[in-house]
């Protein structure tokens, strides 16, 4: 059986665990810096063979079905123009839990969430939420990358500048003496 090509990466600030992830379609595992040659041969096809398995086996994300059908465009319009990979498969859904964040993702899994607070804003402001998510799935960290693939929408100055007066009236709200 031939297995799948991969990428190993050191990290300074990993100490003892190991990672697999896809990053543009890619298998990339990080290790710590400290491993051996060795140690690495020993401990990394172990680590992709059951990267793998899951991956075989995984589900499809569970989700709203209309905000998961508008990621899907988004990431078709924006991100897989940049990407050389197969579409992940994604899941997007509200949570009521998320207080301090817009979203997130599971690179892994593709599982999108979008706090409930952005229920009732304007489309275009959730849909570069979603972007800003989807995003991740190619290009982990906020570099200059992964902001030229956000800011291509053509409301992401926009959405950002009102999530930020939204922020700041959340704030000055919790001060505002009662």
């Amino acid at each position: 059986m031939e297995t799948e090509s991969y990428e190993v990466r050191s990290s300074g600030r990993r100490k003892r665990t190991m990672t697999a992830y896809r990053e543009g379609g890619e298998l990339v595992v990080v290790v710590p810096s400290h491993l051996s040659q060795r140690q690495r041969d020993e401990l990394v096809p172990p680590l992709v063979a059951r990267f793998l398995a899951k991956e075989a086996g995984r589900r499809p994300p569970r989700g709203d079905a209309e905000l998961t059908a508008r990621a899907v465009e988004l990431y078709r319009a924006y991100v897989a123009p940049h990407s050389t990979g197969p579409e992940p498969a994604l899941g997007v859904r509200w949570v009521t839990t998320m207080e301090h964040r817009w979203g997130s993702c599971t690179i892994t899994t593709g599982e999108i969430r979008l706090s409930a607070h952005l229920q009732g804003m304007p489309a275009w402001v959730v849909d570069c939420v979603l972007l800003h998510e989807v995003t991740h799935l190619l290009v982990r960290e906020h570099n200059a990358d992964f902001w030229a693939i956000v800011n291509a929408h053509p409301e992401a100055a926009r959405a950002r500048g009102f999530l930020e007066g939204v922020e700041h009236a959340r704030a000055h709200h919790a001060d505002a003496p009662g």
